[in-house]
Parts: C-alpha cells; structure tokens; sequence
C-alpha cells in the first residue's frame, strides 16, 4: 500500500466517523427531548394518580382542617 492509498483510507476512516459520530449526536439528542417529555407526562400521571387515590379515600385537601385546630 502506497502512502496515498494509505492516506485515502484513513480519510475515508475519519469521514466515516464523522459521519456516525453527527448521525449519533442527533439520536441522542431526540431521546433527550423524549425523556423530557415523558417525564412530564409521568409527573402529570402521577400527580392524576395520587388525586384519585385520595378522591377514592374520601379525602378532599379542602376538608383538611389547620393543624391548630
């Protein structure tokens, strides 16, 4: 292998990975913005959940009296 061909495949090499390195960069970055969204989702969930279990309960928060009384 000649010095040119040797230098046209670590070009090809780095090109390459350049290029996974980009496509892998904005897989990354959507699963971020997903995991973002979901958690929200599941705060809301969570927050539904707990308000229905305490409905279910026959617990209102606005029946809750002061402590000092």
């Amino acid at each position: 292998m000649s010095d040119a061909e040797f230098r046209e495949s670590i070009e090809l090499k780095i090109a390459f990975l350049e290029r996974a390195n980009g496509e892998l960069s904005d897989v990354v970055y959507r699963q971020q913005q997903e995991l973002t969204a979901i958690k929200q989702q599941l705060l809301l969930l969570t927050d539904r959940c707990e308000a229905m279990k305490l409905e279910m309960e026959g617990y209102s928060p606005d029946q809750e009296k002061p402590p000092h009384y």
